[in-house]
């Protein structure tokens, strides 16, 4: 419902529906601003900060057993990928920035996956295809999960994989509760994915999607992390998994080869940064959006965002402005690097968000933008801290909630459908080619201040992740929230029709607020020219670490969007 339809009700009942859309609040609290959930979390030797309460305890119980914040991210996220399925596994990619300490340095992983070899562009062309199927066995690219976990571990990691994945595997043999959100998607997916093969026997419950608070096993993931905890990386990409997951997809009509398998290999990759007011941002290059947020942070800092206000109409109004110029970028621009000459350096400039800036009107919505002319040749996210001052920031999807719908016999987990995300226009950055990597949503990223570590945080959801990015960057420098606060706050989410495979925003698109936004704000915004919707989803979730150098203890942060929560000892 837009909000252009409740101006134009005169009924008493709609003004009603306004208020308690933007300004209802939880209950009143002593400290801080009123939409913050809760404190944050206060610990001095380690901190972990998931989507999933059982998986934080984990990572903290990895920290109290003597591995490091590298092993608690990786059993984190084993912990997730079975109880929090709708959202990632290891069917699916992962990004990561890691802070080591003793190195003083960032380093940054990219273990997404490639399309198959053996699939060609003219194979969609000869069959008519004008894009990529959302679901189905022609999405899948090569899952990279279970190889970055190796080579953070073997580059990072400080106890055995097996007493990293056997927390996992006893939660996958024995039970655990399904929470209130992850139910919910579990029952929306059931009826969406339960036609394709090995689905209910994987997720259901007597037929039917767990219900909240309900014991759920998953066996066959246990003896899969069992496999992989012996075996090592080949027990993933070799031997009788690999042939089960080439078998599944070719079966229903894809290309994913034991040999596709066999030759995945994760990159360590330099992130790139930008400094927001004394602050160092830092993000993936692509094939991830991660620069969409340093562009979007670049063209706002020419501006006073601390005096327009949050909330404010001016400044709602000048975010998603510099939203749509980077997006534009973003449209044509970001893919494989391996591919493709990408102008990184010149987008994330000054000099470049000093132009662009001159774009935005300040009392008016751009209707179209246009990406640069340069010439040149749903997920989850989780933080973790430790007591020698490492941090790892890890973001891990499959795509669409739960994936492709291609569940290999007997494995435990869904194939991510991210290959979906390339092009079929000939020419452009993102068109598919094998072996290469599809364009990515997911993006980790990490704070620096002086060249020390601050704040490893993430935001999970589509192209939600660099507007939320921004977001939070914003709140925490130009609005002096605190790291709970920056999360919890109402958000903006900007939309386009456009597809990520253009080269131009059609149209100027819409804007979606959570509630406790002022109303009156919202009436300015359309002036401007804005199309506003009031939205109940897709904003996100939000974890956070901050380490306080003074005080030498961290603070951890997460919101109620999800049902995690941040742990520390």
């Amino acid at each position: 419902m837009t909000f252009q339809r409740f101006t134009n009700t005169n009924s008493i009942f709609g003004y009603i529906i306004l208020f308690f859309c933007f300004n209802v609040i939880a209950q009143d609290r002593i400290t801080g601003n009123l939409f913050a959930t809760r404190s944050e979390t206060i610990a001095k030797n380690g901190m972990v900060a998931t989507s999933h309460p059982l998986a934080s305890q984990i990572g903290v119980e990895i920290l109290k057993s003597g591995g490091n914040a590298i092993d608690a991210a990786i059993a984190a996220n084993a912990a997730i990928g079975l109880m929090e399925p709708t959202g990632n596994g290891i069917g699916g990619d992962l990004f990561a920035l890691v802070w080591i300490e003793k190195d003083k340095k960032l380093y940054g992983l990219n273990a997404s996956g490639r399309s198959p070899r053996n699939l060609t562009l003219n194979y969609f062309k000869e069959n008519e295809y004008e894009k990529i199927p959302s679901y189905g066995a022609l999405s899948i690219s090569v899952p990279g999960c279970v190889d970055g976990w190796f080579e953070l571990h073997e580059k990072f990691g400080k106890i055995k994989i097996e007493e990293i994945l056997a927390p996992a595997i006893d939660y996958a043999n024995n039970g655990f509760p399904v929470t209130e959100l992850v139910s919910y998607y579990m029952n929306l997916s059931s009826r969406f994915y339960s036609s394709y093969p090995n689905y209910k026997e994987t997720y259901l419950i007597n037929g039917k999607s767990p219900k909240k608070g309900q014991i759920f096993k998953n066996p066959y993931l246990a003896k899969t992390l069992s496999i992989i905890s012996k075996k090592g990386r080949k027990g993933f990409y070799e031997g009788e998994i690999a042939e089960k997951i080439s078998e599944a997809v070719v079966s229903q009509g894809g290309f994913i080869s034991i040999e596709d398998l066999k030759n995945h290999k994760s990159e360590w990759i330099e992130p790139v940064s930008t400094n927001y007011r004394g602050y160092d941002i830092w993000e993936l290059p692509p094939n991830g959006q991660g620069i969409a947020a340093l562009q979007i942070l670049n063209i706002l800092e020419g501006y006073d965002i601390k005096a327009m206000g949050f909330g404010s109409a001016e400044y709602i109004h000048h975010f998603v402005e510099a939203k749509k110029i980077a997006f534009a970028d973003r449209a044509k621009y970001y893919s494989d690097m391996k591919f493709n000459d990408i102008p990184i350096k010149y987008l994330i400039s000054k000099e470049y968000s000093d132009d662009r800036r001159q774009e935005i009107n300040p009392k008016r919505s751009a209707r179209k933008v246009s990406a640069a002319n340069i010439e040149n040749g749903d997920t989850i996210y989780l933080t973790t801290a430790d007591s020698d001052g490492n941090m790892v920031s890890l973001i891990q999807s499959n795509y669409r909630g739960m994936g492709s719908g291609i569940v290999p016999q007997e494995l435990g987990f869904m194939l991510q459908n991210r290959g979906e995300l390339f092009s079929l226009e000939e020419n452009h950055f993102n068109v598919y080619e094998p072996l290469k990597r599809p364009f990515h949503t997911i993006i980790p990223a990490f704070i620096t201040k002086n060249s020390k570590p601050l704040i490893s945080f993430g935001l999970m959801g589509g192209a939600m992740q660099p507007q939320g990015h921004a977001q939070i960057v914003i709140n925490l420098v130009d609005f002096g929230m605190n790291l709970q606060e920056a999360g919890d706050a109402p958000r903006i989410r900007h939309s386009s029709e456009q597809q990520p495979t253009g080269g131009t925003m059609l149209d100027g698109g819409e804007i979606s607020l959570e509630s406790g936004f002022n109303y009156n704000e919202i009436r300015k915004l359309m002036k401007y020219g804005h199309k506003v919707n009031y939205s109940l989803g897709s904003f996100g979730g939000y974890q956070a670490i901050k380490y306080d150098d003074e005080l030498g203890v961290y603070f951890g942060a997460s919101e109620s969007r999800k049902d995690g929560n941040a742990i520390g000892y």
